[in-house]
């Protein structure tokens, strides 16, 4: 990195900080501190909803995830605007009305406390280990630009954002989200532009898309029925409804941000602008990913990403054979780049459709040699990890953007960072506090002890957070690690809530006992099965709601639960 890349990278992560901070001074009570003072509009909130979810894990993962496969991922978020037109009529008034920190506080006063317990429980599981994953992203940035090891990077990353969050509570994490989600979007903008400055004078905008649809990569939209396809129109039609029901309706990190707004109105206005605007985002990330992809077929691109894993391997006992696949590589790629000019200048669509079952044949090819790559890593460097997709766009970042805008995009993807994990360990050390510390074990405690145990609660998910962050280079893709993590258990908690709001005379019970049974299935079919991951949300789902009928048929009912006071 220069010096001008250092100081757009420093001087934009600091003033979106400093900023937030100020905004924040003064919050006096736990409340406070872990809900804010319900001042916020609706254009705060939606950005603050939209900066918890793209996490620095969107930024590096989606375009590799796109490179590798194209832009069916975009699916995934079909469901999500219907999801947040029920939410704003369903869910949004109740949490009002109740006047709740959490969303699971609701439960005790709709069911009882084991079943509120249970669903805090899944959250803080789930969301816990989705923490680590998200302090990992960034810290592969870091550990990239700087040339550090990643374990201690990884502990410096979670050190940062562990203080950025105990210091500001909610109100510093609405605040900062705002800018943060500017700078994210603007700087995709950027590199976008910039990617497509880079690729030929011949080539245009057009031509690009178009060498992208021959090698299979403008896959936006499937109808073909497949429940072990991950990404298609009806598993993200329902699959993605459901977890974006569950992810922006029970997840306490979601919640926790459009809770900030001065009144319903605000909140529901806030969630439906992420919405409206949650795709477009997505299908430009991806595309930023094409781009990149399509930039790679006229300039060769690294064997291995992990350019700290191919420095390794020039210096193993394996050097020769690495060199010699290093050659080859050179080799498939120089005639897969003669393929694509003689593609886009062939003059009608039967001399395209030749050229493009070759090019596909020589993407193959180059696949095959990739693959040849990663097992010689395998037995050259025991234990090393070969999977590189997320090292695709920070790679072409740091190797391809100009000075100043290289640092702008370590911004962008940092501010991510920041955003969501500060939303996550902010929503842990909340749901810790109210649904269980104070609820179960220290009813009595001062308020101001109450917020000291509140911080200290979001210290210790920190650094559990960074604990498991240690383990996620073992993870395939981290966008889908996340999304996978989720779908085990959000169905079941969106069941529970379900139940709660439109079956009235299901009791705590039946619906505590379908949930457990509904959890076991999900993880049992995730373990032994091959079902799309977006499918366990729709499972866990109608399993707790059909079974918590069930249970409240046959099971004996006991005598029901009177919310306790302060809940």
């Amino acid at each position: 990195m220069t010096l001008l890349d250092w100081v757009v990278l420093v001087g934009t992560t600091a003033t979106i900080v400093l900023w937030g901070m100020w905004k924040s001074r003064g919050a006096k009570n736990t409340e406070e501190y872990l809900r804010g003072a319900r001042e916020l509009k609706w254009p705060t909130i939606g950005l603050a909803v939209m900066a918890t979810q793209a996490s620095a894990i969107t930024f590096l993962s989606v375009p590799g995830q796109a490179y590798e496969d194209g832009m069916r991922f975009v699916q995934f978020y079909f469901g999500l605007p219907f999801a947040m037109i029920l939410i704003s009529a369903v869910f949004v008034p109740i949490y009002y009305r109740l006047n709740v920190i959490t969303a699971y506080q609701y439960l005790e006063s709709r069911f009882d406390l084991k079943t509120r317990l249970f669903g805090a429980f899944l959250f803080l599981v789930q969301r816990g280990l989705a923490a680590g994953i998200t302090i990992y992203a960034p810290s592969i940035i870091l550990s990239t630009i700087l040339g550090w090891a990643l374990e201690p990077t990884v502990v410096a990353m979670g050190a940062l954002v562990i203080l950025y969050t105990v210091t500001g509570g909610s109100t510093a994490v609405s605040q900062t989200q705002k800018q943060q989600m500017v700078v994210m979007m603007g700087g995709m903008v950027v590199a976008a532009l910039v990617i497509l400055w880079r690729l030929p004078s011949h080539v245009s905008f057009g031509d690009a898309v178009d060498v992208a649809g021959a090698f299979g990569r403008m896959n936006v939209v499937s109808f073909d029925f497949n429940v072990q396809d991950r990404y298609n129109f009806w598993s993200g039609l329902t699959g993605g409804f459901f977890l974006a029901l569950s992810y922006f309706g029970t997840d306490q990190s979601q919640v926790g941000r459009y809770l900030t707004g001065r009144s319903i109105t605000e909140s529901r206005l806030g969630l439906l602008f992420n919405g409206v605007l949650k795709i477009p985002m997505q299908f430009l990330i991806l595309f930023v990913g094409i781009l990149v992809f399509v930039f790679y077929q006229f300039s060769t691109p690294p064997l291995l990403f992990n350019e700290t894993l191919g420095e390794r391997m020039r210096g193993s006992s394996q050097a020769a054979e690495y060199a010699a696949l290093e050659t080859k590589w050179e080799q498939v790629q120089s005639s897969k780049r003669a393929q694509v000019e003689q593609y886009l200048s062939a003059g009608d669509e039967a001399s395209r459709t030749g050229v493009r079952e070759s090019l596909r044949a020589a993407a193959g090819e180059a696949s095959q040699v990739r693959k040849d790559a990663k097992a010689l890593v395998t037995r050259a460097l025991p234990g090393a990890e070969t999977k590189d997709s997320d090292y695709i766009f920070i790679g072409f970042v740091k190797r391809w953007l100009p000075s100043g805008l290289f640092g702008l995009l370590i911004a962008v993807i940092l501010s991510a960072a920041m955003s969501s994990i500060a939303s996550e360990l902010n929503a842990l050390g909340a749901t810790t506090t109210v649904d269980f510390y104070r609820r179960v074990f220290r009813p009595e405690a001062s308020d101001r002890h109450v917020l000291i145990a509140s911080k200290l609660f979001t210290v210790f998910w920190g650094l559990v957070a960074v604990g498991f962050a240690t383990f996620a280079s073992l993870l395939d893709n981290l966008i889908q690690a996340v999304n996978i993590l989720g779908s085990i258990f959000y169905g079941t908690v969106l069941g529970i809530f379900l139940v709660a709001f439109f079956l009235k005379f299901v009791r705590g019970h039946a619906v505590f006992t379908a949930a457990v049974i509904s959890q076991s299935t999900v993880i049992g079919l995730f373990i032994f099965s091959d079902i799309g991951y977006l499918w366990y949300n729709v499972i866990g789902c109608a399993l707790v709601v059909v079974l918590s009928l069930v249970a409240q048929t046959v099971l004996p009912r006991g005598p029901e639960a009177a919310p306790a006071p302060g809940t």
